[in-house]
């Protein structure tokens, strides 16, 4: 199955009617509506049941909606949760950025704490130079730790690739974030851009080993690599732009010691699908958290 473009899943949830939800659009890690990586936003869940989060998630059909189900905006502080088109999770970084950027442009720029599945993220918000509002937003503790041997040839057929195909300097892991995801770099730029999987086939292998998504990489250069993000699960085809991964990807570099010196690295995702993402990631000594920063738009007639 080509990954060019994302599939709108069927709804999975016959729930009570959401009609009076007030559903936003943003699109993250961009500053074009024709970029990044869409995700709806609730700003206010607080009557919402699960099944009508999750009717409404398959009704917008990105892949992930952000529900902010209570909140304090005097202390700014909110508890957030996150709905693929097919069930609840942990936590994700695209839908986190937007609904940050959305909280901001209505309540005003500055920190933001949000209570997820996942435990405490703090999000600081600020206006650029341009006047359009930046989230950046500070992960669990991350952690990363060799895949074995059965979870990479397992993927890599449902890929359709082979070992020759990796980058053997950048050795398979699995890496947290705040959820799971398998990291395996392409020895390539065009094994990268020749992405045709098998949905169902590698769906079934992230649901064994409990991956949010697989994250697949090239390396540019020390400070800059491109990601591509198959999301299954969830059930979409690809992921344009994929914070939770960015955060684990970046817990991955620190543990086998590939971060640049000033910590800092750039991600260039959703190219090959049209929607060209920008992700920045930022490690600073001694904290396992690593830092996610982008920007999000409304996207245009919602």
């Amino acid at each position: 199955m080509t990954s060019s473009a994302a599939e709108t899943p069927t709804p999975a949830t016959t729930a009570a009617p959401v009609a009076d939800a007030d559903i936003l659009r943003y699109t993250a890690f961009t500053s074009d509506p024709d970029g990044g990586n869409p995700a709806g936003v609730v700003l206010d869940a607080t009557r919402l049941d699960e099944q009508q989060m999750l009717a409404i998630a398959a009704e917008v059909g990105y892949s992930e909606t952000a529900f902010v189900t209570a909140g304090d905006e005097q202390q700014r502080r909110f508890t957030l949760r996150y709905f693929s088109p097919l069930a609840e999770v942990a936590f994700c970084g695209h839908a986190t950025v937007a609904a940050s950027v959305a909280l901001a442009e209505r309540i005003g720029p500055g920190a933001l704490l949000f209570d997820t599945p996942a435990g405490e993220i703090r999000v600081a918000t600020e206006t650029d130079d341009k006047g359009a509002v930046r989230a950046t937003l500070t992960s669990v503790p991350t952690r990363s730790r060799a895949a074995q041997d059965a979870e990479v040839d397992a993927t890599l057929s449902a890929l359709g690739w082979a070992r020759a195909d990796l980058d053997p300097a950048l050795p398979p892991h699995v890496a947290f974030g705040g959820n799971e995801h398998l990291v395996l770099a392409a020895g390539s730029r065009a094994r990268l851009a020749d992405l045709d999987y098998g949905f169902e086939a590698l769906a079934d292998v992230m649901n064994r080993y409990g991956w949010t998504t697989v994250h697949l990489v090239w390396r540019e250069s020390d400070d800059r690599y491109h990601a591509r993000d198959p999301f299954p699960v969830g059930g979409v085809v690809e992921d344009p732009a994929t914070g939770a991964a960015a955060a684990a990807f970046g817990g991955y570099l620190r543990t086998l010691g590939l971060l640049p010196a000033a910590g800092v690295v750039a991600i260039r995702q959703g190219e090959d699908m049209g929607r060209p993402s920008d992700l920045r990631i930022e490690a600073q000594p001694g904290d396992a958290r690593i830092r996610v920063t982008g920007h999000a738009v409304p996207i245009a007639g919602h």
